[in-house]
Order: structure tokens, then C-alpha cells, then sequence
């Protein structure tokens, strides 16, 4: 990498989103506030929008030549960034990717591709800082920032910067997005991290910086979380099993959840069955009291019981997946 190329386009930024009316427009803005002198094209990925996010689109791109709006029929925010870049990604060094439940400093863009030129990395990956308006999603956001329902993993606990394996997409070369062939448009979660094993199996490099980061909004109902975790669990399932990986310690624990529940079941024979599950909760109940003391933080209860839906849906959809994969390859 020799740098920017100022003759070219900086950076392709790429938002993938569905029914966004409430968040788009001030996110276009504040991105556009921060392009200063950096000459880049903003594509909005729509996956069929049924609210106002559309008009929204359409009309700050009658004011701007670089948002542009394309169409995403398949909907998944894998082949909406694919799509992106095959259509817009010539003669742009960089990919950006912004997640349309986030907010963003000023200067996001600008950071990381300082970051990018001045580590020589092939990507640049970010924190996540996880803040929630209302008790539920309050709770959950204490939840995602803590050890609890992050399970200590490094974008999630904002360290210092370093090179990494995996973290949360922000930048990335499209010479090396493309040499590895993009997402895996099968993938519906966790694309982010099946992308990144196929980058480091290719000897590209992954830095986490800890000079910018992303505010994160989850999911505001008990459903839509259990939804979200669901469709994670499966998405890692089919990451392990597509490349011959072990879960690791953060991801056995709750992997666990399932089977340990199960086994509550048949308590009727005889009650040691269901004492793993008892534990497992209370020892989720017990963090959760530990967090409103330690913290001060009123939230850290109900934190618990978001991180326990978490934990049982990430383990439900993980082995969903298997059976699923298992029975497919039994039937044929």
C-alpha cells in the first residue's frame, strides 16, 4: 500500500440497510459532515425498504452527486456490499462499511484510512460502544458491554489497537476484498468473521484501532434480540463447520445452554439434571447484581436476563444449524 491515491477515490462507503427511516437521513448527514476534502461515493444498499427510507435516499442524492441508492433483492447485508462494490468499487482504493443502527464520530472515515495507510493494513477494524433509550434496550446494551454478553471478545471491550483476527468491519482494501472473493452471499450472520478467516488464510493483514470507534444501538425488544442472537449462533455454526474450526472458550460456554437446559428437563428423574441450568442462571443473576454495585449501574439486573436470552438464543441457533446441516447431508 503506498497510500491514497488523491487522483482517485478515496473510499467507497457502503451502508446496507432495510427499513431505516429513522436513522438514514442522520446518518447520511453526519458521514457527508465528515468527507471534508476526501472525495468519496456513499452507496445505500436497499433491501427493499417499505417505510420512507427510500424518498429519504432519493432525495439527499438530488442534492449530491456522491450518495447514490441501488437495489438489494436479496436483502442480506452480504450481497448488498457485494452488489456495491462490483458496481462502484472500480477506481476506489478503499471499502467502508457503516452499519445503519450505529452512530459515528465526525472524523470516521478520515481515521481510518489514516489508520489503513499509516499501518500498512490490509483492514481496520473497530470498537463497539453498545447504548440503549429505554429499560430494555438500556439493559441490553449494559449486557453487550460487559463480559457477560460479550464474553470478552476485543471489539466489543475496547483495547488498545493491535493486529487481530477478527473485529468489527469498517475498512477494508477492495484488491484484497476482491482477491478473496467478497462475502459469502450464504451467509445471513456472522459474515463479518468468515470474511476475516479467508483474509488472514490469505496473508492479509487485520488491525483493530483504538483511535476511533462506533456506537452501537440494540435490538429494543426481548424478540428481536432473541432473533438477532439466533441468527448469530447459526451463522458461527456454518462458519466452524465451512472452515474446520473449534469454538473457542468465550463461544463454549454458551454454547452449552442449550444442552444444559435439555437436561433440565428430565429434573423429573431425578433433580441433579437441572442443576447445571439453575447454574448458569444464577451465576448470570449474580454478575448482573454485580454490575448494579460495582458499577452503581441500576440496569445490571435486567442486564442478566438480556444476557441469558442471548446466551440461550446464540446456543439454540448454533445447534439448529447443525441438525439441520446434519439432517441435509443424512437425506442425501
Amino acid at each position: 500500500m503506498t497510500g491514497v491515491d488523491r487522483d482517485r477515490k478515496a473510499a467507497l462507503i457502503v451502508i446496507p440497510c432495510l427499513n431505516e427511516e429513522k436513522n438514514i437521513e442522520r446518518l447520511l448527514r453526519q458521514l457527508v459532515e465528515g468527507l471534508d476534502e476526501q472525495r468519496m461515493t456513499i452507496v445505500v444498499a436497499d433491501g427493499g425498504s417499505t417505510d420512507r427510507t427510500r424518498e429519504i435516499v432519493e432525495e439527499l442524492a438530488a442534492q449530491r452527486t456522491d450518495i447514490r441508492l441501488v437495489d438489494n433483492p436479496r436483502r442480506l447485508q452480504a450481497c448488498g456490499i457485494n452488489l456495491a462494490v462490483k458496481q462502484f468499487g472500480d477506481g476506489c482504493e478503499f471499502l467502508i462499511r457503516i452499519d445503519a443502527h450505529g452512530d459515528y464520530p465526525p472524523d470516521y472515515c478520515r481515521v481510518l484510512l489514516k489508520e489503513a495507510v499509516a499501518r500498512k493494513a490490509h483492514s481496520v477494524v473497530v470498537s463497539m460502544k453498545t447504548v440503549g433509550f429505554g429499560l430494555f434496550q438500556k439493559a441490553t446494551a449494559v449486557a453487550q458491554n460487559s463480559k457477560l454478553g460479550n464474553g470478552g471478545s476485543k471489539h466489543r471491550d475496547g483495547g488498545k489497537g493491535q493486529w487481530v483476527d477478527h473485529g468489527h468491519h469498517a475498512l477494508m482494501q477492495i484488491s484484497a476484498f476482491r482477491t478473496v472473493g467478497g462475502y459469502d452471499e450464504s451467509f445471513s450472520h456472522n459474515e463479518d468473521a468468515e470474511l476475516d478467516h479467508r483474509l488472514r488464510a490469505a496473508g492479509f493483514s487485520i488491525w483493530m484501532t483504538s483511535e476511533t470507534l462506533m456506537t452501537y444501538y440494540p435490538r429494543s425488544t426481548a424478540w428481536s434480540l432473541y432473533r438477532q442472537y439466533y441468527g448469530y449462533g447459526r451463522g458461527r455454526a456454518r462458519n466452524m463447520l465451512k472452515h474446520r474450526m473449534l469454538p473457542k472458550l468465550r463461544q463454549a460456554l454458551p454454547l452449552a445452554v442449550v444442552p444444559v437446559f435439555v437436561g433440565a428437563l428430565l429434573a423429573f428423574l431425578h433433580w441433579v439434571a437441572a442443576a447445571p441450568f439453575i447454574l448458569w442462571g444464577s451465576l448470570c443473576v449474580t454478575y448482573g447484581f454485580w454490575i448494579a454495585v460495582s458499577q452503581k449501574n441500576p440496569y445490571g439486573p435486567v442486564a442478566a436476563v438480556s444476557a441469558m436470552i442471548m446466551h440461550f438464543a446464540w446456543s439454540a441457533g448454533f445447534w439448529a444449524e447443525l441438525l439441520r446441516l446434519q439432517h441435509r447431508r443424512t437425506a442425501q
